[in-house]
């Protein structure tokens, strides 16, 4: 067997800003530290700071009053803001900038009296965040379908913005049929889809042709790991997207194909690692690790965790792997 190894591949900026700010808040302040839904969408990262003193909630009334309360990667409403500081919590704000600057444009679009159609999955933690800042101006698309029976009050004054962690081909698909439908739609200047979703798409569009089966690190419920699970079986591969080396079936396998290994943006680099070394030992795989795109990207810490002093994040250890 051989594998290969898709670079870029795990942890985005974002997220590295999100759990390095649960971490350094649960060695600053004590646990608990209550979190606004999962910190990101990933199982054993979840399961790895409830084991630090992390309580993750879904709705404020089980958050303590005056108790410390961290917004995930995936940002909240304004609602949710507001209720917060009446039930005196403390907060830090872990949201991922591109979420931020998704918010920042409805709340643009909306006090110009723009119509906006937000592409997106309902139900998702970032889609419920975005469509809070503007409820009554905004339209959530999730088909290219749904394009076709949209009605809007004044249709030379609409504009599409996207969640961040779509299929750039499915946001794309959708984004056609609007321009075709609304001539005059208007959209931000630059593309909403994050950074890491468009590069670790692109690396499982590169190198998926050179393998048989597809492994995607990551949770089910992280939008961004099933597209790239999705993609891989666009492409005609068979494709499993898991959290880690238990949830791989031997049946999948002859022992003798190409394997490509990429996680999603919230999968950390240990569950990679688990996999690798399965494989080797299952298989005597070898691992050729193959880069696509380079990534530098930096978010720096909420301001309310700046000044932590000597206090260190210990997340990179808790989640690294030995580095291929």
């Amino acid at each position: 067997m051989k594998i290969l190894l898709a670079s870029p591949r795990g942890f985005c900026a974002g997220v590295n800003m999100a759990i390095e700010s649960l971490d350094l808040a649960l060695q600053m302040f004590g646990a608990p530290v209550y979190v606004y839904h999962e910190i990101v969408h990933n199982k054993y990262v979840v399961e790895t700071f409830r084991a630090k003193g992390a309580v993750f909630v879904d709705t404020l009334e089980e958050v303590p009053e005056g108790a410390l309360l961290l917004y995930s990667a995936h940002g909240v409403s304004p609602q949710i803001r507001e209720f917060a500081a009446a039930r005196r919590l403390k907060t830090v704000d872990a949201t991922c900038p591109l979420v931020t600057k998704v918010h920042l444009e409805a709340i643009k679009y909306a006090k110009l009296g723009y119509t906006i159609l937000l592409i997106g999955h309902e139900g998702h933690d970032e889609v419920i965040g975005t469509m809070g800042e503007a409820p009554e101006s905004m339209i959530l698309v999730e088909a290219p379908e749904a394009v076709d029976t949209l009605h809007v009050p004044d249709e030379r004054k609409v504009a599409y913005l996207t969640q961040t962690t779509l299929s750039v081909d499915d946001a794309n698909r959708i984004i056609s049929r609007l321009r075709a439908r609304f001539p005059h739609i208007d959209n931000p200047p630059k593309d909403d889809i994050c950074y890491a979703t468009q590069n670790r798409q692109e690396a499982v569009r590169t190198l998926s042709s050179e393998a048989q089966i597809v492994l995607v690190l990551g949770s089910q419920n992280s939008s961004n790991s099933q597209r790239l699970a999705e993609l891989a079986r666009e492409n005609g591969k068979q494709a499993h997207l898991i959290d880690g080396a238990k949830d791989i079936d031997l049946g999948w396998f002859r022992g003798d194909e190409t394997v490509l290994v990429t996680a999603g943006a919230s999968a950390p680099e240990r569950v990679v690692e688990e996999v690798l070394e399965f494989l080797k030992t299952k298989f005597g795989a070898t691992v050729e690790a193959r880069m696509v795109r380079r990534e530098d990207v930096f978010f720096p810490l909420p301001r309310e965790l700046r000044a932590a002093g000597d206090v260190r994040s210990e997340a990179n250890a808790l989640f690294a792997g030995g580095g291929h």
